[in-house]
């Protein structure tokens, strides 16, 4: 078993689908079963988590008795000829669509269409027989996704969120250095943008599969608070974006050079806040901050005449400040869970 866990999210999800395939195929070839259309359910039902696999499993079944039975149906009118295959394919598909299996759709062509080729005069025993090989698979890769290498993506949660934190860091720092260097947005910036969004979608799917593995297998409360605590540092990087994609979304502008100093100041100190492990704030980055929010208060003042239109000076100091306010929740989170996990490791000395 410490051999199976060198395995990462990738790696442990092919050696499952081996197992499967292998343990599916052994059945069948005890039970005088054909093997190929159980192997290619065993295939396609390894699903990224156990509660995936035992929730398309209900699909799956009846989906694929469609697709036998349609292919023995027109097997019986028109024999094995091409006009067979497509029919087959066709009649499922809409059947499934129309029944809402939409997650056996894939498994139920396939067998159906493999099937063409098998069916010889008896129809019913053959419609069976299929019908148990695609239980077969099911079940075997269901119960080995359900028992084998139990998935676990805290460590990778927390890993690529820390990355993601620090990469946004860096993020802001160049936006902020195109901004007061009086540059336009270079596309470099915008493809690192694009991608720590895409990075944090793939995230949020990973917070979603280990939420489900919870119903299924015991987790400590240690690890379920942990998890819990990473996707509220991720959804406060998402608001963070948020303010960071309003800043590329301005105007190539001229600002002097007393006020781009305090702008500069601000983004380096926002990085060196998100680069540290606890999200450190301290008294320059305070002084920074009180800086930038005279420049947006007379910037305010000077617009009041205009109040209904922001200009892009205004709402570059107002992003920058709505990032700090972030960080300050970023950071009061962060000692929060400090606090809790001194307090947790004391009851467990006392106890």
């Amino acid at each position: 078993m410490a051999f199976l866990k060198k395995f990462n999210f990738v790696g442990g999800r092919v050696l499952k689908t081996g197992i499967a395939v292998f343990i599916t195929a052994l059945i069948c070839e005890l039970l005088g079963w054909p093997p190929m259309f159980a192997v290619i359910t065993a295939i396609v039902t390894i699903e990224p988590t156990a509660a995936d696999s035992i929730r398309k499993a209900y699909v799956r079944f009846p989906a694929s008795a469609i697709g036998a039975a349609f292919s023995v149906v027109f097997n019986f009118a028109f024999g094995h000829s091409p006009l067979t295959y497509m029919l087959v394919a066709v009649a499922t598909i809409i059947a499934c669509h129309r029944l809402k299996l939409h997650d056996g759709a894939l498994v139920a062509v396939l067998t159906g269409v493999a099937m063409v080729s098998t069916v010889n005069d008896h129809y019913l025993s053959s419609f069976f027989i299929r019908l148990g090989t695609t239980l077969t698979g099911l079940t075997v890769s269901t119960l080995v996704n359900l028992l084998v290498i139990r998935p676990d993506y805290s460590k990778s949660i927390k890993t690529k969120i820390q990355q993601l934190i620090h990469e946004t860091g860096n993020l802001i720092a160049s936006r902020g250095t195109e901004i007061t260097k009086h540059q336009p947005l270079h596309r470099e910036t915008r493809s690192d943008f694009q991608r720590i969004l895409k990075d944090m979608e793939s995230i949020e799917t990973l917070c979603k599969y280990q939420k489900k593995e919870w119903k299924l297998h015991q987790f400590d409360r240690k690890n379920m608070r942990n998890i819990h605590y990473e996707f509220k540092k991720l959804t406060i990087l998402r608001q963070i974006h948020y303010h960071v994609g309003n800043l590329f979304s301005l105007p190539s502008i001229h600002l002097s050079e007393t006020k781009a100093s305090v702008v500069e100041a601000m983004v380096k100190s926002i990085k060196t806040a998100l680069h540290h492990p606890d999200f450190l704030l301290d008294e320059e980055h305070d002084a920074v901050v009180n800086e930038l929010l005279g420049l947006l208060r007379h910037e305010v003042d000077e617009r009041e005449a205009d109040a209904h239109r922001f200009s892009e000076e205004t709402i570059i100091y107002y992003e920058l400040v709505s990032i700090h306010d972030l960080l300050e929740e970023l950071n009061h989170i962060h000692k929060f869970e400090i606090r809790h996990q001194k307090l947790l490791e004391k009851s467990l000395d006392i106890s």
